[in-house]
């Protein structure tokens, strides 16, 4: 999205799209491969209890054997973009200066696709080092509609993920995340309008605010990664995309009367589109 050949200076580019400008010129810095080891564990236990902050994650890596302080579990944890998950009022990490859009899932009976999309942010780990997921799901059959790998969380990635998930699907009446300073932005926020999408946001912390988009991380990391030791990112993106074709085409899901998402996401839908959108 940024074009460094542009008359306009990277600096005003970054400030349009609402992204920092550090992020333009990031270069990943090397991670140890104590610290490594150490966030993959934190990933496995955040998955199991994903109520346990910074100051239970220690006590529980302790008992295992990593010794680490609280603060350093904290870094960690921010760096891979996990946190407990409970609710609290008025703690949003999100950018000072962007807005925050209410959360309009509450109440609502999901009873079609494209009535709601999800998105969110996962971490990744490889054999040496880390790369970040994003996807987007449809709520109503959780069908993952689009997703792509970054070694940043930066906003860029999630827009092209959102691009792509309109281009092949049309587009929801409402789009929800989390408060994530790449979901606060304005490059961001503004696609969705331009699109005349309704924008819903988590509360702060609150994991049955896009619960579905929890589940599919536990699926694609017993299932996928936690199997794998990825050597690059190229493998990852490889082996990862041959998973969401197996979780949308072949994969049952007890929660939709065993049919894939695919199926239940082309059931409500007129003949020809449905196969216009089932996976191949």
């Amino acid at each position: 999205m940024i074009d460094h050949g542009h008359e306009l200076p990277v600096a005003r580019q970054a400030r349009a799209l609402g992204i920092s400008r550090s992020s333009v010129y990031y270069r990943p810095m090397p991670v140890s491969e104590g610290d490594l080891r150490l966030m993959r564990r934190i990933d496995e236990i955040h998955l199991e209890y994903p109520f346990a902050g910074s100051r239970m994650l220690r006590d529980i890596l302790r008992r295992e054997g990593f010794i680490s302080g609280r603060r350093h579990v904290a870094t960690l944890m921010r760096r891979m973009n996990i946190e407990a998950l409970y609710r609290r009022p008025n703690t949003s990490r999100r950018h000072p200066t962007h807005p925050v859009y209410p959360y309009l899932l509450r109440g609502m009976t999901v009873t079609r696709p494209g009535q709601v999309w999800a998105m969110d942010i996962t971490y990744i780990p490889m054999s040496r080092g880390f790369v970040y997921l994003a996807v987007v799901i449809d709520w109503f059959s959780r069908k993952v509609l689009a997703w792509r790998l970054s070694i940043t969380m930066d906003t860029a990635f999630c827009i092209e993920t959102v691009e792509e998930a309109l281009e092949r699907y049309s587009t929801p009446e409402i789009f929800n995340t989390d408060q994530g300073s790449q979901f606060t932005s304005m490059a961001f926020t503004s696609l969705l309008e331009r699109n005349e999408i309704a924008i819903s946001m988590d509360g702060k912390g609150s994991w049955r605010d896009n619960v579905f988009v929890e589940r599919l991380w536990r699926s694609v990391k017993y299932e996928e990664v936690y199997l794998k030791a990825y050597e690059s990112v190229s493998e990852a993106r490889t082996s990862i995309g041959r998973y969401i074709v197996f979780y949308n085409s072949r994969r049952p899901h007890s929660s939709l009367g065993g049919m894939t998402p695919d199926e239940f996401y082309a059931r409500l839908l007129p003949e020809d589109r449905a196969a216009q959108f089932t996976t191949a």
